[in-house]
């Protein structure tokens, strides 16, 4: 063959793979962990000894930095658009929007796909930002126990609670999450536990130091992604950086008529709450079944309000839109995408 077409050859077979790879590959520009918020602590009593330090089990003269979120973050390549803050449920941390419990890419990378940087928020007294002044009480439903070192299972509680199936390992008909002992086992192993009291008010004002961080650092308010408890967080963080929410059954909605409900409504941000499967058609002998139905009830009430006031939200029953099979964890599961594309063509809408 001659020399010339064997050289034409190979550019476009050079050009064919180098086209396939770029549409696989994901472009960081910049990346990096920053810490938002937070306290010192007074110093214990007594004069620091240098000489000493680490050997001085009394810590006189130290301080502690506490109860701050830990932010990771992502910034695509080219032309981006609105941030979007991720913040995790109870018992999770960032991981939980990076990855899938079968190795599949999470939702920051989806995302970051279609443009959007990601901040992926630990929020504080969890996992990177454990920092704190004490250990959590005893009675919680993640905390330690009495004796303040044994830590309180709750695998089978979680897998309940969340409507992956009954019992684990048994998944609901039909469900998307996904199947095999090495998911299930990767998916307990995401869980996290405090290691200071939960305190709502505190992570609220933290994470508002988490936005306008972010409104520093891109110029742009951000798209909020709130999962379970982090829907509860969310609505006690400031509204003056957000652009919109999406909460992702969120653990309850703003009371009508609250504080909370009127700054969101007279900020004019956006809102939409998605709910899965197994609400309406879970096992009536199961509380969390009732539990979800009254969350989701509650949701379409405060939807329906606020749009009357002149806001702007949307409760989106997956199942109703013909997206089934989905529980707590719908942005790990097989649709995952599929759901991600349902929320990129609503922020479209929203300009976002």
């Amino acid at each position: 063959m001659h020399k010339t077409k064997l050289i034409a050859i190979y550019m476009a077979l050079t050009l064919a793979l180098t086209s396939c790879c770029d549409k696989t590959v994901l472009h960081i520009a910049k990346q990096g962990i920053f810490a938002s918020g937070g306290t010192v602590t007074e110093p214990v009593a007594g004069e620091y000894a240098p000489e000493k330090n680490w050997l001085d089990l009394s810590r006189t003269g130290n301080t502690a930095h506490i109860d701050h979120a830990n932010t990771f973050y992502q910034i695509p390549s080219g032309k981006t658009k609105n941030p979007i803050v991720y913040l995790h449920g109870y018992g999770q941390s960032r991981t939980g929007w990076q990855t899938t419990p079968d190795g599949r890419e999470g939702w920051s990378d989806i995302f970051l796909r279609k443009g959007y940087p990601a901040f992926l928020v630990d929020q504080p007294r969890r996992g990177a930002a454990g920092a704190t002044s004490r250990m959590a009480s005893a009675g919680g439903i993640d905390a330690w126990g009495d004796d303040g070192k044994s830590y309180l299972p709750g695998d089978q509680a979680w897998y309940t609670h969340f409507r992956i199936g009954r019992i684990a390992p048994d998944r609901y008909d039909g469900s998307q999450f996904p199947d095999g002992s090495r998911a299930q086992d990767q998916f307990f192993r995401q869980m996290t536990p405090n290691t200071g009291d939960y305190d709502e008010k505190l992570f609220g004002a933290v994470l508002s130091n988490v936005l306008a961080d972010v409104k520093a650092m891109t110029g742009k308010k951000s798209i909020y992604i709130t999962h379970s408890q982090g829907g509860r967080v969310g609505w006690q963080t400031a509204s003056d950086n957000i652009a919109a929410i999406i909460a992702i059954e969120p653990g309850g909605t703003p009371e009508i008529g609250s504080a909370e409900y009127h700054k969101f409504l007279a900020a004019k941000i956006p809102m939409v709450i998605y709910f899965g499967d197994y609400i309406d058609n879970g096992p009536s002998d199961i509380m969390s079944t009732g539990f979800w139905q009254n969350v989701r009830n509650a949701a379409l009430n405060f939807a329906e309000r606020y749009n009357a006031d002149g806001g702007d939200a949307a409760v989106i029953d997956l199942p109703k839109i013909g997206i089934t099979g989905n529980s707590h964890f719908m942005f790990q599961e097989l649709n995952n995408k599929a759901i991600a594309d349902h929320i990129e063509k609503w922020l479209s809408d929203h300009g976002l």
